[in-house]
């Protein structure tokens, strides 16, 4: 589908050059945003060095805690940002990138509180600060992996219930960067997933099938579990081993088989719930999509 342009070119306020901004001031790092297709044992190693980069990020967002925000309301962000997705047909890491971004933000930034003698108006006002948020996560993320990007106004459409002004989203955007520490080039399930399915079809004739489906699921389910509750690799395992349950000759393979996928991928999980739920997630993943 074809659209206005005239904000195709990054519409963030500052002059830095872009391999610096979105990857936090270190070297531009494709693997973290790309399913891998270097030769073995290549993948091994950068896939063991994705697994490090998770237990340094675990250990940080570990000691902050996700403000309280309404489930129905974050649920509600989430499915508008799906639904400008499908609009403009992005591609599933666009997505999970914005509310990867989403969630990262309420992690360590506080939107304006209800108060209880004002319910109305601070719903609405709520209301409004998530869409801005919603609006400034997407478009950032639509920077990152689209070649085309819609202006800031187009971006609103499929229900957005505010309309904001290109300005106004760019202060917007300027507040997450400076939350996310500028680093938005973050480890995704998609980095793993041809890695993953490749080990359960090492001839790779089911690899496309299985990674497309295990993105399918992740976004199917994005609105239901905050991302941050899991690693990105214990999301790419379960969701791929789902896919593969819809594959006769692959269903028996269980958690317990990907465990071994990768050396460190068990130590990876740990034993605290976001860390070592692979085989709850695939649990909970077969609920929400029956």
């Amino acid at each position: 589908m074809s659209f206005p342009c005239s904000d195709c070119v990054s519409d963030l306020l500052c002059g830095e050059a872009s391999n610096i901004i979105f990857s936090g001031g270190e070297d531009y790092s494709p693997e973290y945003s790309s399913d891998l297709e270097s030769p073995l044992p290549e993948v091994e190693e950068i896939i063991a060095g994705l697994l490090e980069d998770e237990r340094d990020l675990a250990r940080i967002s570990s000691r902050s805690n996700l403000q309280s925000v309404d489930a129905s309301a974050r649920a509600g962000s989430v499915a508008w940002i799906l639904k400008v997705q499908q609009y403009y047909g992005f591609q599933p890491l666009t997505t999970y990138l914005s509310v990867n971004y989403f969630d990262r933000f309420l992690l360590s930034h506080h939107l304006p509180v209800r108060l209880p003698s004002q319910l109305n108006v601070t719903r609405e006002f709520n209301g409004w600060a998530l869409q801005l948020l919603s609006v400034a996560c997407l478009s950032l993320a639509a920077k990152m992996e689209e070649p085309l990007v819609p202006s800031l106004l187009d971006l609103q459409v499929e229900g957005a219930k505010f309309i904001f002004e290109p300005r106004t989203i760019q202060r917007m955007e300027l507040l997450v960067l400076r939350v996310l520490d500028w680093r938005l080039r973050s480890i995704s399930p998609f980095c793993y997933l041809r890695f993953f399915a490749l080990k359960i079809d090492p001839t790779g004739t089911y690899a496309e099938f299985l990674t497309t489906r295990a993105k399918e699921v992740i976004l199917s389910t994005i609105k239901e579990t905050s991302l941050f509750e899991y690693r990105p690799s214990c999301v790419a395992s379960a969701t791929i081993l789902y896919a593969a349950n819809d594959i006769p000759k692959f269903s028996f393979i269980t958690a317990q088989h990907a465990e071994s996928w990768c050396d460190g991928l068990q130590k990876g999980w740990g034993q605290d719930r976001r860390t070592s739920g692979m085989g709850l997630l695939l649990e909970i993943l077969k609920e929400l999509l029956r």
